[in-house]
């Protein structure tokens, strides 16, 4: 005689999503992305394909970027998530959130919170993105509208890399400059200091 295993029908799952926790039991086929929408009510989390393709499912996992529609829920059990509702801070945008808002970086718009998530791992990683690493750093996300370029002006926006005019940003002043004499020791005396500045910017009497 064979004896038969049946699989539970349910499975208890705790997780900390957004900072709140929450318990369920769930089908243990249950994907993270249904149980955020279905049963926590986050919908901000898309669902474009159910085969990994397009990304607009992506969340945070314990820090990482995953994507929600291939990754069932019993997996994220004693995890912590954080989604598209949980990026901004006491009402205010996340940068990224704003260079998307900024630069107009959606059309249709259901891409978009994979987009955001994806490039908001791509600042945490590197801060200072040049637009292959961009474009490479979203390539597992698709957009069928924007043709991304807003949408890589959004990143760069974020990153402080143009301003909201959409022009390159402007570099940071200089800090002081330390004049130096010409056997390279400071000049002791202030008015020594001043004539050497005006030297070196082209600002002597003759040409006044």
């Amino acid at each position: 005689m064979v004896e038969t295993t049946m699989a539970p029908s349910r499975i208890a799952v705790q997780v900390t999503v957004n900072g709140k926790s929450y318990a369920a039991e769930v089908e243990p086929r249950l994907l993270l992305v249904h149980f955020l929408r279905e049963n926590l009510g986050l919908t901000g989390t898309h669902v474009g394909c159910d085969t990994s393709q397009c990304g607009a499912c992506v969340v945070y996992l314990n820090g990482q970027t995953v994507k929600s529609c291939t990754l069932l829920a019993v997996q994220a059990d004693g995890g912590d998530i954080m989604t598209i509702e949980g990026l901004a801070k006491d009402g205010k945008f996340d940068p990224v959130q704003e260079g998307f808002w900024e630069m107009h970086g959606l059309q249709c718009g259901y891409c978009t919170p994979g987009m955001i998530m994806s490039s908001h791992a791509l600042l945490q990683k590197n801060p200072n993105p040049t637009e292959a690493e961009i474009r490479h750093g979203l390539e597992g996300n698709l957009c069928r509208c924007t043709g991304y370029q807003n949408i890589v002006r959004a990143v760069q926006y974020a990153a402080g890399q143009i301003g909201p005019d959409g022009k390159v940003a402007p570099a940071p002043a200089p800090g002081p400059v330390q004049q130096f004499t010409a056997d390279g020791t400071p000049p002791e005396d202030p008015e020594t200091v001043q004539e050497w500045g005006d030297e070196l910017a082209g600002r002597s009497d003759d040409n006044v």
